[in-house]
């Protein structure tokens, strides 16, 4: 069965709009890695101030083989950063980029990195 990952992202409510329009920005850039099953962000309506980026995939290789990919990739940042599932650059970095840039500030001021393994889904019937 397929893993998930969660990346639990803490952001201030001035910085929500940031991270939604910074994974707006990289929206295309996951689904066609090998083993990608599912993305959601999800936005906290209850109080909370943690949204929740979910990923899945057909196994934690495909997951690890992607992160490796992403971490190497321009603009990525480690799972603090806000990235999706635990890397890439949507929730933006602190520092010098390449070239000396400076890097955004990030919208997500901390973040836990959750995995699970699928063992139960039910899915509605056609």
């Amino acid at each position: 069965m397929s893993i998930v990952k969660i990346n639990a992202l803490t952001v201030s409510p001035e910085m929500r709009e940031t991270l939604e329009k910074r994974f707006a920005a990289r929206a295309g850039s996951v689904e066609n890695s090998d083993g990608f099953e599912w993305f959601e962000l999800l936005r906290p309506v209850d109080g909370t101030d943690q949204y929740l980026v979910y990923t899945r995939w057909r196994s934690e290789e495909d997951f690890t083989k992607w992160m490796a990919t992403s971490m190497r990739g321009p603009g990525a940042h480690g799972a603090g950063q806000g990235g999706q599932g635990a890397g890439g650059s949507a929730g933006g970095g602190a520092g010098a980029s390449e070239g000396g840039a400076e890097r955004p500030k990030p919208a997500a001021s901390d973040s836990a990195l959750w995995s699970f393994e699928v063992i139960q889904q039910t899915a509605p019937k056609s």
